[in-house]
């Protein structure tokens, strides 16, 4: 499906019916790595209307010349939302860059969410600021290695925790997102750039329920710096989890999943009582 959004066509896929829940991609991927680690929550859970756009320059949609900084980005998917849920509260899950944006959802437009999900978030911009652990290989797998083609080496220098389905999920869908992506689009900002507001400071705590969940050996995006900004969220549950990088979601699929489905369960609690 598509949606235009300043005559940009951003590409979605959509699943279920009910509570609007935003996810927001990592980079340089698509919408398919962000389904693939939360559809298998809503196999028996219903009510949830789950909605995958591919950001600008990434998957199907294109990149547009008149983007020219994350405050532009952040308006095609603050419209995107008004357009395929118009009016509606909403709730935004967000993983690596994607938690970026979902913060700055968070900042201009808290008090319409319902809950917020950041999976080993995007959350100091500055290189030189970053708290970041040194990347390890905490679990060595002989078939994972086996199975590397010459041109998959490099992917033992990033998973801290080695299995056939980590290998599969670059396979399937990590590779062919990254491989079709905008990067000279991509390139316009780079790791460092920023809002041009202070997305951490917000003017009142955000009181929905909130999930951090990031990789105690993530040396991308640490976890330090998302502890700093907890306060900001007094429902929020925080979550180290060991044996875990930047791709905890697959390395450590049987907690993320515990962690999400209480999340949700939470968000569905709190819906129920404010609308009340």
């Amino acid at each position: 499906m598509e949606a235009i959004v300043r005559d940009i066509p951003v590409y979605y896929e959509e699943y279920g019916t009910g509570i609007p829940i935003l996810m927001l991609h990592g980079r340089p991927l698509d919408h398919r790595h962000i389904a693939a680690s939360m559809e298998p929550l809503f196999l028996n859970r219903k009510g949830w209307r789950r909605i995958y756009p591919d950001l600008p320059g990434m998957g199907k949609t294109p990149g547009a010349e008149g983007i020219t900084g994350y405050d532009q980005i952040l308006e095609v998917v603050r419209e995107f939302k008004e357009i395929v849920a118009p009016n509606q509260r909403f709730v935004v899950a967000g993983i690596s860059y994607g938690g970026y944006l979902a913060r700055g959802l968070v900042y201009q437009q808290g008090a319409l969410i319902d809950g917020v999900l950041l999976v080993v978030p995007s959350i100091e911009t500055d290189s030189l600021k970053k708290h970041l652990p040194l990347f390890q290989v905490l679990h060595e797998d002989p078939q994972f290695q086996a199975a590397l083609t010459p041109q998959e080496r490099d992917i033992s220098k990033i998973v801290v925790a080695q299995s056939l389905e980590v290998l599969d999920a670059f396979r399937t869908v990590f590779d062919p997102a990254a491989a079709i992506a905008d990067h000279r689009f991509l390139s316009k900002f780079p790791g460092d750039a920023a809002f041009s507001f202070p997305v951490d400071q917000l003017n009142t705590p955000f009181p929905a329920p909130t999930l951090f969940v990031t990789g105690r050996q993530d040396h991308w995006c640490g976890y330090r710096d998302a502890w700093e900004i907890l306060d900001n969220y007094p429902r929020g549950t925080f979550a180290v989890l060991d044996r875990a990088g930047h791709g905890l979601y697959v390395e450590q699929r049987p907690l993320f999943e515990a962690l999400t489905s209480e999340w949700l369960d939470r968000v569905e609690e709190y819906i129920a009582q404010t609308s009340s």
